[in-house]
C-alpha cells in the first residue's frame, strides 16, 4: 500500500512539474514575444522592471525548454506507458471506489495535455515566430 502512495505522489509531482515548467516557458520567452508583436513594449518593459529575474530565464532559454521538454515527455511516458502497468500489477486501485483512479488519471491527463499546449506556444513564440516573420517581412 505504501508503494502504490509514492507512486501516485510521483505522478502528481511530475505532472505539476511538467505543468509549471511549461507555464514558465510560456513566460519567459512566448509571452513577451506575442506582447512585443501585437505592439506593447511598454508593458514588456513594465513587467520586466517588476519582475526582473524573467530576463535570466530569457537569457537561458534553451536550457528552460529543454528541461521543459524532458519532463513533460517524461510525464507522457508515465502518464500513458508506466501508470496503467502499474495500476495492473500492483491492483492500485482501492476496491470501494473503482472509479477513483480513472479520475486520478483523467486529471493528470487534462493537466499533461495544458501542459504541452502551453509548451509548444511557447517554442513556437520563442524559435520559430521571429524566423517566420524576418522571413516575410522583406
Amino acid at each position: 500500500m505504501a508503494e502504490v502512495n509514492v507512486s501516485k505522489a510521483r505522478a502528481g509531482l511530475l505532472s505539476y512539474l511538467s505543468l509549471f515548467t511549461s507555464f514558465g516557458t510560456l513566460l519567459c520567452c512566448a509571452l513577451p514575444s506575442l506582447l512585443v508583436l501585437l505592439g506593447l513594449g511598454a508593458t514588456v518593459a513594465g513587467v520586466l522592471a517588476e519582475v526582473p529575474w524573467l530576463v535570466t530565464l530569457s537569457r537561458h532559454k534553451n536550457w528552460v525548454f529543454l528541461v521543459a521538454g524532458i519532463l513533460i515527455g517524461g510525464n507522457f511516458i508515465y502518464t500513458y506507458v508506466v501508470a496503467p502497468k502499474l495500476r495492473l500489477s500492483a491492483g492500485a486501485c482501492d476496491a470501494d471506489s473503482p472509479g477513483a483512479c480513472e479520475d486520478a488519471s483523467t486529471v493528470s491527463r487534462v493537466v499533461l495535455w495544458i501542459s504541452a499546449g502551453l509548451y509548444v506556444v511557447g517554442l513556437f513564440s520563442a524559435f520559430v515566430l521571429g524566423r517566420l516573420l524576418m522571413a516575410f517581412g522583406d
